[in-house]
């Protein structure tokens, strides 16, 4: 929060809202998203994938039962699609006391329909730019894409989260990431019932000091995804 010496991000598949029961529940996975309190969050799969590619959670709801605003940028059909809420399902949430002074879409080199958002966002006298995106399936593509969303991120504090798509624990798509940021594992996510697999993950530049990951694990996560979310707190460090 603003006035905070630190920040919580999180990341956060939604499944288009379908849990373990099948059920599409919006208000369940806003409930979840309640629990993690994260200042910003990157949410996946936010929309539904055809027809009008309607938003999960409904704007309504999200305006009057949240503390978050939806940031995506303007690249969307608005007559086609009024109620779509992401790019390719791809949205950030973020505290309304936080001043986000920027949001594009960043392309991706893929064979799927995938992207990435990045926003900048004022806080502490710093501007932060903050990378939403959800990875490809092929390794190949992948190790594309994170060159692609890095190159976006550009050089001052910056945080890239989301969906990596990649099982491999520390090689893959995250060999592609530079020296000067950090991949953060906050643990096992994928399946959310029975997690095996740290497919999402932080990636933080140097000028954060990490103070706590984790992946959230309550009764209700467990049951409106099949993915867990993953959070990291983070402070600017000293100098």
């Amino acid at each position: 929060m603003p006035g905070a010496e630190s920040l919580v991000f999180a990341s956060y598949n939604i499944h288009k809202g379908v849990g373990a029961d099948r059920r599409c529940d919006p208000e369940r996975i806003l409930m979840v998203l309640h629990e993690v309190g994260a200042d910003v969050i990157a949410l996946q799969e936010a929309d539904r994938r055809f027809g009008t590619r309607d938003a999960v959670i409904p704007p309504a709801l999200l305006a009057h039962g949240s503390p978050w605003r939806a940031v995506a940028p303007g690249v969307i059909d608005r007559a086609r699609r009024p109620g779509s809420l992401g790019w390719h399902g791809n949205v950030l949430l973020v505290r309304r006391d936080l001043e986000v002074t920027a949001c594009h879409a960043v392309a991706l080199p893929t064979l799927e329909p995938r992207g990435a958002v990045a926003a900048d966002i004022a806080w502490g006298g710093h501007s932060l730019r903050v990378i939403g995106m959800h990875l490809d399936l092929s390794g190949l593509r992948r190790r594309q894409q994170v060159r692609v969303a890095c190159a976006a991120a550009g050089q001052g504090p910056r945080v890239l989260m989301g969906d990596f798509n990649e099982w491999a624990p520390r090689g893959g798509a995250f060999q592609a990431f530079p020296a000067d940021l950090s991949v953060l594992a906050p643990g096992r996510s994928f399946p959310a019932r029975r997690p095996l697999g740290q497919l999402d993950r932080i990636v933080v530049s140097a000028h954060w000091a990490v103070e706590a990951t984790g992946v959230h694990h309550s009764a209700l996560a467990q049951q409106a995804s099949d993915h867990l979310p993953v959070w990291a707190r983070l402070r600017l460090a000293a100098g």
